[in-house]
């Protein structure tokens, strides 16, 4: 680590890069056949190229991306996606598998990013970097055509140039941030927490800088805010829905969520030539579409053998089992160390806030409880099936916490190497389990720690 004292945030950021690219593009496009949400990601995916409708109750951005990078390595729609394990007909998959896998190899630096806009030592921000790399389950849920890899990339890189536009960057760095941070929404709309909480901490330095300099700071700032965190991101949520309408032109399996008039519009539709109805505008098919995903996710009451409730997640008590092949099997189980240092770091971080009081809370720390909490309050009040994948935004968030504890201790360097050593061991330990590669009854069963994980 004394390489580091020359340049340290350059070579923290290439052992960070480097080791990231490796562990993520190691046996890349194992297995061949599909993945767990393969095979509902894969059916919409195709459904651009066939132009048949599709419903989802996730917005279109990310299946938009994996689809435009589809069309330039030639994919082309025929593979059914009908079950996991379907061995696929050729590599094409693997085009599809690349920027998923891609956007999770770019997290770790966008972490460490953000951690040294944070104040945070070159050996604490690394060994977020390090533990965001080596996280088993981060790493499984980026490697296949799924789409929280561009979620966490969006909107953490969202995060980060809010942090570089508020340490005197560049005023489009705001723009970028609202940019991003309408993305990750675009992607999934629990992605929505990390434009909320931009939005939040410029209302709260709005307060203030109105309590110092009055009204005309505000007045004059205010069309740039309102420009970057609400024009740009409604641009680019909307602009991901105009594309979607325009690709899916023909009568397909989503016709049933719709209605009349909405299907009327559809080639081959139950409806479409009645010519009592009236066609629908882009915005009233954009609202109509986003109400529906709103009641579909509500509506959502099926169990699965593999949900979780939302306060078992900081303990990883319920992994996913994602795919299986005679002694080969993929769990979205997380490296236990991180996952359970991190919960720990929340725990002393709560257990601080109630003996210090707020006033007296290192405002880091605020932060980050303040934006871990944001992203774990939705999950409380949805009773639909939920899955320990959705406590990722909150994990890393938990990451940053743990680094500011190791930082704060003023022993960053000295616990850099025993940490990520810890998370390295157990990385390699449990990567049979995140690659797909075969065990035997014995070795898997050493890996199975409790009969929860089964």
């Amino acid at each position: 680590m004394r390489l580091l004292d020359h340049n340290p945030d350059r070579l923290a950021i290439v052992g960070l890069l480097t080791l990231s690219l490796v562990v993520h593009f190691l046996w890349f496009g194992t297995p061949n056949s599909a993945v767990f949400d393969e095979v509902h990601f894969g059916k919409f995916i195709s459904a651009y190229f066939t132009h048949q409708y599709y419903f989802d109750i996730h917005p279109p951005l990310g299946k938009l991306i994996e689809a435009g990078w589809g069309w330039l390595w030639g994919f082309k729609p025929g593979f059914s996606f009908a079950n996991i394990g379907d061995v696929y007909p050729d590599h094409l998959y693997r085009a599809l598998r690349f920027l998923p896998s891609l956007a999770g190899a770019l997290l770790p630096l966008v972490i460490y990013g953000i951690a040294r806009r944070l104040k945070l030592s070159v050996h604490a921000a690394a060994l977020a970097g390090v533990f965001v790399a080596l996280d088993n389950a981060l790493l499984v849920q980026s490697r296949y055509i799924l789409l929280d890899a561009f979620l966490l990339l969006f909107g953490f890189g969202a995060f980060y140039c809010y942090l570089r536009f508020r340490d005197g960057g560049h005023p489009a760095l705001l723009g970028a941030a609202g940019a991003l941070g309408a993305a990750a929404a675009g992607i999934k709309w629990t992605g929505l927490t990390f434009l909320a909480l931009i939005v939040i901490w410029e209302i709260v330095q709005s307060v203030r800088g109105i309590r110092i300099h009055g009204f005309s700071a505000l007045r004059r700032a205010h069309v740039h805010r309102i420009l970057s965190l609400v024009v740009i991101p409604v641009l680019v949520y909307t602009g991901a829905f105009v594309i979607h309408f325009a690709l899916l032109t023909k009568s397909g399996p989503g016709d049933a969520f719709m209605s009349a008039r909405f299907q009327h519009g559809l080639e081959g539709s139950a409806y479409a030539e009645d010519a009592t109805l009236q066609p629908l505008s882009f915005a009233q098919k954009f609202i109509e579409l986003n109400a529906e995903m709103y009641r579909s996710n509500q509506r959502l009451t099926a169990t699965h053998p593999y949900s979780s409730k939302w306060y078992t997640w900081p303990f990883m008590d319920r992994p996913i089992f994602y795919w299986i092949k005679d002694n080969a099997r993929i769990y979205l189980l997380g490296n236990p160390a991180i996952w359970w240092l991190s919960t720990a770091a929340l725990m002393v971080i709560v257990i601080n806030f109630v003996l210090s009081g707020l006033r007296r809370m290192d405002r880091t720390a605020m932060l980050l409880a303040g934006a871990w909490l944001m992203n774990m309050l939705p999950f409380i009040g949805i009773s639909r099936v939920m899955f320990l994948y959705h406590y990722f935004t909150a994990l890393i968030w938990a990451i940053l916490m743990l680094a500011l504890i190791v930082d704060s201790s003023g022993r960053a360097r000295r616990a850099f190497m025993p940490l990520a050593g810890l998370a390295l061991v157990l990385f390699v330990f449990f990567a049979p389990l995140s690659y797909g590669l075969p065990l035997s009854e014995k070795a898997y069963g050493l890996r199975v720690w409790f009969s929860s994980w089964r």
